[in-house]
């Protein structure tokens, strides 16, 4: 290729390549929401929110009488506020150069960065998801074990078809060595001579460096429910949180529990979310909030889901009774990776076309299947050299918490 001046718009359709190439987690989920933003023509800033409808259930009638239901509909926002940049300087000598070069040697590992920092940000969702199967602290390395999140996943009816699995790398090359003991030659020479797991069980498995590490709360007592009855109503906020009162904690401790704590309640079961029907798995619930006990060894946490005991959206076979015991899964105060399994709808990536400030000339934001990046260079006439920053605008949310498992091995 001929040399080539460089502008902006060169160089920021080659980073918006490399950036959707590097992506792993950001990959795998719903980036269907960019629709909403397409009436702002110059761009948006940082704090921008979008409000996005959440999908409905509904009661199945057994009789031949009509009875028509409210479609209720929650709602939910995502604010993009949440900014992946570099930045780096050429002279004007070095700015005539091959594209294939530069984009080696610069975009590349800037890309690279962003994408790094993206799929952090999509990976740090796993607080929001009460489902956790495994021991934690074991690794995945048998399909028996991969299989206690696909299982957890046909339970409570999440859809087949766009399902995908992002392993710690101690999980994945755990998972990896599984296979090559395997009799297919399709499997176990991908496995052992290039590394790859590929599609098991009908979901996509993908390893990422970015698989995030959560340490559990330091717990401590014996956590009751005080009270019982503390059932909802479904929050068409979007929210799904509500407050339990529970008791038996150890006297004025900060920080029993911690947000992404999963726990259960003995006699509180899971139930199938289309047809309602009581499942042979006790119901998990996620902490929201850090939370402490005070001198009488009570706390009020903030868990999700909601407790629901019937209608369209109901969540559990029973209220919890009083002095129901909580389970928290887990030791205290321990390190546990957390590998991911999810339908694509769990999780959303919200990445927008930056606004175009005032005073710059040489503008260029280039988007690609729901990837958005700006490219803006400015001057400095006394040592002849030109400064190109890379921006990527963006937000992340937990659409639906149920379509999610963590995952460790057995």
């Amino acid at each position: 290729m001929a040399n080539t001046t460089l502008t902006a718009s060169i160089v920021a359709k080659a980073a918006i390549g490399i950036l959707e190439n590097e992506l792993v987690m950001a990959n795998a989920v719903y980036r269907g929401y960019e629709g909403e933003f397409d009436k702002k023509v110059n761009g948006y800033e940082v704090g921008d929110t979008i409000t996005v409808r959440k999908p409905t259930d509904f009661t199945v009638r057994n009789s031949i009488t009509a009875s028509a239901q409210d479609a209720t509909e929650a709602k939910t926002t995502i604010q993009v506020n949440q900014i992946a940049g570099v930045d780096f300087a050429f002279t004007s000598q070095q700015l005539t150069l091959n594209i294939g070069d530069l984009a080696e040697r610069v975009i590349r590992p800037a890309m690279i960065q962003i994408a790094n920092q993206i799929d952090v940000s999509v990976m740090g969702l796993y607080k929001d998801i009460p489902q956790w199967v495994g021991t934690p602290g074991t690794l995945i390395q048998s399909f028996a074990g991969f299989a206690k999140g696909a299982q957890n996943l046909d339970q409570r009816s999440v859809p087949q078809g766009m399902r995908s699995a992002v392993l710690s790398p101690a999980d994945y090359w755990a998972m990896a060595g599984s296979q090559t003991a395997l009799f297919s030659q399709s499997i176990n020479n991908k496995a052992y001579r290039q590394g790859r797991i590929g599609e098991i069980g009908g979901i996509d498995t993908f390893m990422s460096q970015n698989a995030p590490t959560f340490t559990t709360g330091p717990m401590g007592g014996t956590p009751l429910v005080n009270g019982g009855a503390q059932g909802t109503t479904y929050d068409t906020t979007g929210a799904n949180t509500q407050t339990l009162i529970t008791d038996g904690w150890t006297a004025a401790a900060a920080a029993r529990v911690v947000a992404g704590d999963v726990f259960t309640i003995a006699g509180v079961f899971d139930v199938n979310p289309v047809t309602k029907a009581t499942l042979p798995i006790l119901k998990q619930f996620v902490v929201k909030a850090n939370g402490s006990s005070d001198a009488s060894g009570n706390l009020t946490m903030t868990i999700a889901p909601q407790i629901i005991t019937s209608g369209a959206f109901q969540t559990v076979s029973a209220a919890p009774a009083d002095n129901a015991a909580l389970t928290f899964v887990g030791t205290a105060n321990t390190n546990y990776s957390n590998s991911l399994m999810f339908d694509k709808n769990a999780f959303a990536l919200v990445t927008v076309p930056m606004a175009r400030p005032p005073g710059a000339v040489d503008v260029s934001r280039q988007s690609k299947n729901g990837l958005s990046v700006r490219v803006i260079p400015f001057y400095d006439g006394v040592t002849d050299k030109s400064t190109w920053r890379l921006d990527v605008l963006y937000g992340t949310k937990t659409i639906d918490p149920r379509l999610a498992v963590r995952v460790s091995g057995t």
